[in-house]
């Protein structure tokens, strides 16, 4: 079991700009309420917190409080120059409650993964409507950023979560950074890559099906591959299960609470998701579960008793050929 929505719990914490600001951060020149990275190093007590609820919950896995934490993506708060300290205080908070948890339960050890999110530029998308051709980030400056916050994290956590992916080529870019990071320092950590589905076509935003991402990302020999955000569960079900068909590693899935209604609310109960995930488990469809946008404790807990006694997926390797993809998978049969 995966934890849920880092972003959910602490605005149910309704915090204030000068929780965000701390001591240190008092006069910054721009608002930094909605930086939740940020709170790693300004209120690490809040982080926490929700750290040990996921816990709680039953969750094996929590994953760092850096979905932003990029020089790229800090660059909105003229923050980029904390990024490294931003991903090094959240992998130090997630690694000591997950620790607290695995000493007191140590039949059940808990994990911690890096979380790496995608960015506010993407390298296969124009910002500009009239010149496709235009890119406002280059490829390098891409893996450079994820590199500073990998190189800040690697010694501390279990595995990097490659999350929320839209745009392959930022992911492909997140790969390099990290096996860049690995020769570099000598670590060898698990890689699981989790791609978006942005609506119902099944598509992820730069154009991609279910099967050409993982085909696309499959030489990075990821531990697990799967699907998180844009789409509850009901929706994410047949991409999910287009992946399992084809991907010979363990799938994960950490859908929202259901889609946002006319406030921005996730109204998808506890109820109603451990009733879908666990039919999905039932279904062998999947090896890792967790919650993404909407989902508290409560949900993570009410899943993990749904797939308490339910045999994991396996899968078959599959004989190898020449398959390539672009928007579409492409296989050349022997």
């Amino acid at each position: 079991m995966m934890d849920g929505a880092m972003g959910t719990m602490l605005q149910l914490q309704k915090l204030s700009e000068s929780d965000y600001r701390g001591q240190r951060f008092t006069h910054w020149s721009v608002p930094l309420k909605g930086n939740n990275d940020l709170l790693s190093i300004t209120k690490p007590d809040a982080v926490a917190k929700v750290h040990d609820a996921f816990l709680a919950a039953g969750a094996d896995i929590i994953g760092t409080n850096s979905f932003n934490g990029t020089s790229i993506s800090q660059d909105d708060y003229r923050m980029s120059d904390f990024a490294p300290e931003i991903a090094r205080c959240s992998a130090r908070i997630a690694r000591t409650c997950a620790d607290k948890w695995t000493t007191g339960t140590p039949h059940k050890p808990r994990a911690v993964l890096g979380a790496i999110g995608p960015l506010n530029k993407t390298l296969s998308i124009s910002p500009r409507v009239e010149d496709p051709g235009y890119r406002s980030v280059t490829f390098d400056e891409v893996r450079d950023a994820y590199t500073e916050q990998i190189r800040a994290m690697i010694d501390i956590i279990d595995g990097l979560l490659i999350e929320t992916v839209f745009d392959t080529l930022n992911c492909k870019a997140a790969i390099l950074a990290a096996r860049n990071i690995f020769n570099e320092t000598g670590y060898q950590k698990p890689i699981l890559i989790s791609g978006t589905i942005t609506d119902r076509s099944g598509r992820t935003l730069s154009g991609q099906t279910a099967e050409a991402f993982w085909i696309s990302i499959a030489h990075a020999e990821p531990f697990a591959v799967g699907l998180n955000c844009a789409l509850g569960a009901r929706e994410m079900r047949p991409f999910i299960s287009d992946l399992s068909k084809v991907a010979d590693t363990h799938i994960l899935a950490y859908p929202n609470a259901g889609l946002p209604n006319a406030f921005g609310e996730y109204d998808e109960t506890p109820g109603d998701m451990q009733a879908e995930l666990g039919r999905w488990a039932k279904a062998g469809l999947v090896n890792i579960l967790g919650g993404c946008c909407g989902s508290t404790p409560d949900h993570i807990r009410a899943i993990a008793e749904a797939v308490a006694d339910v045999q994991p997926r396996c899968w078959n390797i599959r004989p190898p050929t020449l398959r390539l993809s672009g928007l579409e998978p492409f296989q050349i049969a022997a």
